[in-house]
């Protein structure tokens, strides 16, 4: 990736670039910026040549700096997210402009590309967000500790009129934390707890070698989503049958409930739950 500017200070005149064009070993992908050699942009080009095309201070942000990170997905036909000082006066086509005063804690390098930190990342997208989409963007930072509790509450402290900030705040607050969960099946399931009023559990973690999708770890009390694609199948239906065994001769009690139950039947998923964590035990919170 090169710049025009980067070309002339290399000695090539406006006519060598043009020949170059013309050639194929030059490609533009915004004005005044080229892929040098290649006819399909590789990995990160569109990242890199939106960055040339803004000039210095530039940053990605947003959804393209979530993507870097491994948080969200950011189509590759989608516009690149870049921000710029609040001096910059701009428009360039396919690039999502934004202007802001950054500062140096908020900024990170990561493939050679600078970008706003996982923290910083969050803030700006939870305006943009809705709260179960932000819930599960900041359970996933946690867990690859790209961005603690702590992190974010100083990005809120920082930046007090920011859009998104309630939101951000509100899935900081909930009970028992940003959840993280993998499935529809599994936001669901999270609902459900949460409009039961429901304490004490922990989301896919381990306990006894295997990992099981609620736990009531005190109770020895677990509840698995057993849908039928995932646990079709001969092998599935051997792993499923050992991981139950092991559990019931740990002394775990397992529930199972599919995905239709929580789509079609929420009410008696929860009556089965109550039922049976009155039997475990349970008596709620305080």
């Amino acid at each position: 990736m090169v710049a025009r500017g980067q070309l002339v200070d290399a000695g090539l005149s406006a006519t060598e670039i043009g020949d170059r064009l013309r050639q194929g070993r030059l490609h533009l992908l915004h004005r005044g910026v080229y892929l040098v050699g290649h006819a399909v942009a590789p990995a990160l080009a569109r990242e890199a040549a939106a960055l040339l095309a803004c000039g210095s201070g530039a940053v990605l942000s947003h959804r393209s700096a979530a993507a870097i990170w491994d948080l969200l997905p950011h189509p590759a036909t989608a516009h690149v997210c870049v921000t710029v000082p609040l001096a910059r006066r701009l428009a360039r086509p396919r690039i999502r402009l934004r202007r802001s005063t950054l500062d140096d804690r908020d900024l990170r390098c990561r493939h050679g590309l600078p970008l706003t930190s996982p923290p910083r990342t969050i803030l700006d997208l939870a305006g943009e967000l809705g709260s179960e989409d932000l819930e599960r963007l900041v359970a996933e930072a946690n867990y690859q500790h790209l961005a603690s509790t702590r992190e974010l509450g100083d990005q809120l402290e920082r930046n007090p009129g920011k859009p998104g900030n309630a939101r951000l705040r509100s899935v900081l607050d909930l009970p028992g934390g940003p959840a993280r969960t993998r499935s529809p099946a599994e936001r669901r399931m999270l609902r459900l707890l949460r409009g039961a009023g429901l304490t004490g559990y922990e989301l896919n973690r381990r306990i006894h070698g295997f990992e099981v999708d609620v736990l009531w770890r005190e109770l020895s009390f677990a509840v698995e989503i057993d849908g039928y694609q995932a646990h079709s199948g001969r092998l599935a239906f051997e792993r499923d049958r050992l991981k139950v065994a092991s559990l019931k001769a740990h002394g775990l009690d397992v529930m199972p409930i599919t995905p239709r139950q929580l789509r079609d039947d929420p009410d008696g998923v929860v009556a089965r739950l109550l039922r049976a964590l009155d039997l475990a035990g349970y008596r709620g919170p305080g």
